[in-house]
């Protein structure tokens, strides 16, 4: 009996060492080369920083750049009023207006947020593009794209795949990503409650996003797929319903709209676009001729409204995407901006009323 124990003992531990393959055989390896991809696909801050240089430079190339510093400055100030309030306030932030009429918004991974010329046209006052860019920065502070890339079953990596091979396979995947919106319903709700209580902390209204995304749904209500910030969203009411319930829970009461701030320094007009009903767009353009200052009374109210063709999916997939379909601009070169901490403290006390 004795023997018997000194053999099971020396004999357990090559077990619980050998190989996952020798294990498990096929199931083994499968395991292993899951991992194997999973750890390719983990980035560095720095690596992430160049991820997502290269799918801006895709995005503006796509969408063009409005040349005009004047647009990028104001955009520029609100953003980094909002990262620095974030939890990633030491990214390289960039802020670039791309050049279509298309209403839409990415985020690209290290800090390089989007949005378009149609998205500045439909809002109507500074905490509604203060929500929205938030919405944009917390998918970055909350990884999602990098962690959309990580999932990905759209990355072939090949035994003599080089670093630069698996960076310029990620760019690739997560323009595709952004392109379609192919975010899932958690990472979007995440980045709605995330971006509201950001723009809160730092006194914008956060009822400013339900306002724009009704808004936008009203615009959208001819179409019989989702298009743009739509197209992977969850659909308006369940959005608006959810973003009532973390602004009540946690009693984000902030008010300030800066309205007048907003309509000095954005003048675009609301410009229909190819595959958008007419009638659509004309009566967006109407409504955002109106104050929309959202209490937390009105939130029940928006979000009976409701488009009943938004789903979560991803229309790319189906080939039907207006505003990713949009026309852009000729110039693809970044507007360089340059913000100091004075100006940043200077604007930052204007967020009131």
């Amino acid at each position: 009996m004795k023997r018997l124990v000194v053999i099971a003992t020396l004999t357990a531990p090559l077990v619980l060492v050998s190989p996952a393959s020798a294990q498990f055989g096929s199931l083994g390896k499968a395991l292993g080369k899951a991992q194997q991809l999973h750890d390719e696909l983990t980035f560095t801050e720095a690596e992430e920083i160049q991820l997502g240089r290269d799918i801006s430079a895709k995005l503006r190339d796509k969408y063009g750049v409005v040349q005009d510093p004047a647009i990028h400055k104001y955009v520029t100030l609100v953003g980094t009023v909002l990262a620095q309030a974030s939890s990633r306030p030491k990214l390289p932030w960039t802020f670039i207006v791309l050049d279509t009429d298309g209403i839409n918004a990415f985020a690209a991974p290290g800090g390089f947020i989007h949005i378009t010329r149609g998205a500045l046209a439909l809002i109507q006052n500074e905490a509604e593009l203060a929500d929205v860019l938030g919405h944009e920065i917390s998918h970055v502070t909350e990884k999602h794209t990098l962690n959309a890339i990580t999932k990905s079953k759209a990355i072939s990596l090949g035994a003599e795949a080089t670093r630069s091979d698996i960076l310029s396979q990620a760019a690739d995947r997560g323009y595709s990503i952004l392109l379609e919106n192919k975010y899932d319903r958690g990472d979007e709700l995440d980045a709605d409650k995330v971006g509201v209580a950001l723009a809160n902390r730092v006194g914008y209204a956060p009822t400013g996003l339900a306002a724009f995304l009704t808004r936008l749904n009203q615009r959208n209500a001819g179409l019989k797929e989702p298009s743009g910030l739509f197209a992977s969203h969850p659909e308006t009411e369940a959005r608006v319903e959810a973003l009532g319930k973390v602004i009540a829970s946690g009693h984000l009461t902030s008010t300030a709209t800066v309205a007048a701030r907003y309509h000095a320094s954005v003048n675009y007009p609301l410009v229909a676009v190819a595959g958008v009903p007419q009638s659509s767009a004309t009566s967006a353009a109407a409504s955002s001729g109106a104050s929309s200052g959202l209490g937390l009374s009105s939130l029940s109210a928006v979000g009976r409204e409701r488009s009943s063709n938004q789903t979560i999916s991803s229309a790319g997939s189906r080939g039907v995407n207006p505003d990713r379909d949009a026309k852009g601009g000729p110039n693809k070169a970044l507007v360089p901006v340059t913000v100091t901490a004075a100006e940043v403290a200077a604007f930052r006390k204007g967020i009131v009323g």
